[in-house]
């Protein structure tokens, strides 16, 4: 999240493992899943499998079947209190680019959203405390069941996220376990990700696991403590990577479902050291597994790895502000075009606008081929419909959302969008209907 004024989060009430002896352990499941605390990266759980359905994250657009209307449902995640309610549901026309509403969902602070892979359910974040919430409030996470054809949303149930500020969500490749980003400013416990065991019916299980990071970094005020801002599967759905934009790590942990290495455990290499300051947020993978690309909020640049076997080794990194400019940067979304070929991130601050670079298919290093305004002020969040016709991008503190004419031949965005009035629109998921 970019840095807004925040009261510091309530120390979780959970026992702490510091020795090595105490850092790695092994949990059953019990009838009612425990939650587990670990301080550091080196942890163990050993976990039976419980009943769960087989799908994945909807994370790409191109993972679903393409409708032949061209219609698909666009659901926008917001922050409340102002002009906004909650999820906020549209039927998006890929042929034309209007947008119609459908419905909106209240729900407090649904700030980023997953879907499941046969769209019948929506994850959402309830971001707490926000704000001007008192510490003591823990953040949360809704499960909703989605009525693709009216567009509507009914909630199932709402469980804590076992941390303050969750700003992220993935759901595992095969589809068991919900994991969340807890972003907290809190110095104890400070950051972490927590891990959610998913029902046949949707719903969502208490937690199983909170994973904690332990440190900081030199820049005051943003990375006093961790700040765990992303959860990421690798392609083969073998590693979890844990993006702290507070201790400027980027955490690697072994995913292992089948209990013989624990649930989530340590790798050799433990996590990847980024550039004291840089405080990374986002990482997205190449189609071909071989690369993964990184925004870095607080540098406001992008970071090329190649990928191998739960490793990144760093091969660029690029700026998204202009050459010689001096204001505030914020880097945030990072998004691939359907095809692979172009990838876009958003930079607020000062700059609010959206970087546009070609990817080199042989190295997969970037090449600036264009740059746009977002046309508001902090674009935290954008879209590519599943076409590659159109970038949807929201101005979270200007109420804006708007969409832009894509050319997929050259990446670049037209001028005279189309635009929406949404209270502090910040997250933007696509889905067929059909």
């Amino acid at each position: 999240m970019f840095h807004r004024d925040r009261v510091p989060a309530h120390v979780m009430p959970a026992s702490s493992y510091r020795t090595p002896q105490q850092r790695r352990i092994n949990a059953a499941i019990a009838p009612r899943p425990l939650s587990s605390l670990i301080k550091g990266f080196a942890l163990m759980a050993s976990m039976v499998a419980s009943q769960a359905f087989a799908q994945m994250s909807l994370d790409a657009a191109t993972a679903q079947p393409a409708p032949a209307d061209g219609v698909y449902d666009l659901l926008i995640g917001t922050y409340i209190g102002g002009k906004s309610e909650g999820i906020y549901v549209y039927r998006f026309d890929s042929k034309t680019g209007n947008a119609t509403p459908l419905s909106v969902a209240q729900t407090v602070n649904p700030s980023f959203l997953v879907v499941s892979r046969d769209r019948q359910y929506v994850y959402a974040v309830n971001e707490l405390p926000g704000d001007h919430g008192p510490a003591t409030t823990r953040g949360d996470i809704s499960a909703f069941r989605f009525d693709r054809q009216s567009g509507q949303l009914s909630l199932l149930d709402r469980v804590s996220s076992e941390g303050n500020d969750p700003c992220y969500l993935a759901i595992s490749p095969d589809g068991r376990y919900l994991t969340t980003a807890n972003y907290s400013v809190a110095s104890d416990p400070g950051g972490s990700f927590a891990v959610f065991p998913l029902q046949a019916d949707g719903k969502v299980g208490r937690a199983v696991l909170t994973v904690h990071h332990d440190g900081g970094g030199p820049v005051k005020g943003r990375q006093d403590n961790a700040h765990v801002h992303s959860t990421v599967f690798s392609p083969d759905g073998h590693y979890l990577f844990a993006q702290d934009l507070g201790t400027d790590k980027l955490y690697t942990y072994r995913y292992t479902p089948d209990g013989s290495r624990g649930l989530f455990g340590p790798t050799d290499v433990r996590y990847t050291q980024m550039k004291p300051g840089t405080g990374p947020r986002h990482l997205i993978f190449a189609p071909n597994g071989k690369y993964a690309y990184l925004t870095s909020e607080l540098a406001g640049t992008v970071t090329v790895f190649s990928y191998e076997d739960g490793k990144l080794a760093e091969r660029q990194i690029v700026p998204l502000a202009e050459p010689g400019f001096k204001g505030k940067v914020g880097a945030a979304a990072i998004h691939l075009s359907p095809d692979g070929r172009f990838l876009y991130a958003s930079n607020r601050g000062d700059a609010n606008d959206i970087s546009i670079f070609s990817i080199d298919a042989t190295s997969g290093l970037l090449k600036r081929v264009g740059r746009q305004s977002s046309l508001g002020e902090s674009p935290r969040e954008f879209a590519i419909d599943p076409t590659g016709h159109w970038l949807i991008v929201g101005n979270q503190l200007s109420d804006t959302v708007y969409v832009f004419k894509r050319d997929p031949a050259t990446g670049l965005l037209g001028p005279d969008p189309k635009r929406l009035e949404v209270g502090s629109p910040v997250d933007f998921k696509l889905v067929s209907p059909s």
